[in-house]
């Protein structure tokens, strides 16, 4: 059985009648990177906090269809049956910071507080996720003195002290420069290669690529492709329905309707597979 399964899933928010979901059908294995792109309003967000159980818990509205997240049903659930299993870091780490805690270092401990967890193995965890988020130099700093990169790694720090098994984040690299959306994406490169399931919305096509193992695009909150990277991000049908590809793909596609890359080659969608493509064409 799949870690996590989605069966018919519809959805829309209160007040409303058009759903933001609609008939999504998706399983996840443990482990897996999972990407979701999508223009904006195709549901990207709405499907991270379905995966994190929030709908329709906290949005509540109206969920048809079955949600499995590490085998709880999210419909016949509480809220607080997930946070053992699902970390969930928003776009805007505004909103993800407790507002209780005067430095970095309290703040990411705010969530081992409440679990009880013993004051060695708090410190070890803290200091270890700082760590691999980059933000060691930032532990006596107040978590409103940082610019939204900073505390766009304090939120990702502050849930993956917690060691969740699955990982849901919503476009967590929106406002940090390509260093830093590199440093984010390899960190979560690598809890996907120790074991934790990530499930990533997100815009930067050229990032996903390179480190996703699958990625379904949403439209109109349905899912219009489900795959690798490959075979997702050089399908026509992305820009046909407004979903951003890699300018790899859109340079090799240009090229491609001037006749000018090479026959039989598949589209690009990695700097590396455009590098070699070109190179043929070259003198």
């Amino acid at each position: 059985m799949a870690l996590i399964e989605l069966r018919d899933l519809t959805y829309a928010y209160p007040i409303t009648e058009i759903p933001a979901l609609r008939n999504v059908n998706l399983d996840l294995e443990e482990g897996q990177f999972l990407a979701v792109i999508g223009s904006n309003g195709a549901g990207k967000s709405t499907l991270c906090y379905t995966l994190a159980g929030f709908v329709p818990h906290f949005f509540k509205g109206k969920l048809e269809g079955q949600v499995r997240v590490g085998g709880i049903d999210t419909q016949h659930a509480h809220l607080n049956d997930f946070v053992q299993k699902v970390g969930l870091v928003f776009q805007n780490p505004f909103n993800q910071i407790s507002g209780s805690k005067f430095t970095v270092y309290e703040e990411i401990a705010f969530g081992l507080e409440n679990r009880g967890v013993p004051r060695g193995e708090m410190k070890a965890r803290i200091d270890r996720v700082m760590e691999m988020t980059g933000i060691q130099d930032l532990g006596e700093r107040s978590p409103y003195a940082l610019s939204g990169g900073q505390q766009q790694r304090v939120a990702l720090a502050s849930i993956l002290v917690l060691q969740p098994s699955i990982l849901v984040l919503d476009e967590p690299t929106s406002q940090l420069d390509p260093i830093g959306t590199r440093e984010v994406f390899q960190v979560i490169k690598n809890m996907s290669q120790q074991g934790m399931t990530i499930i990533m919305a997100e815009h930067k096509t050229e990032w996903v690529a390179e480190f996703a193992d699958r990625i379904v695009a949403l439209a109109d909150g349905e899912i219009l492709m489900l795959g690798s990277p490959t075979d997702v991000l050089a399908s026509p049908l992305l820009p046909e329905r407004g979903v951003g590809v890699s300018r790899y793909t859109t340079a090799a596609r240009q090229a491609s309707s001037e006749d000018l890359w090479p026959s039989g080659r598949p589209l690009p969608v990695r700097l590396d597979e455009a590098i070699e493509g070109f190179r043929e064409i070259l003198p």
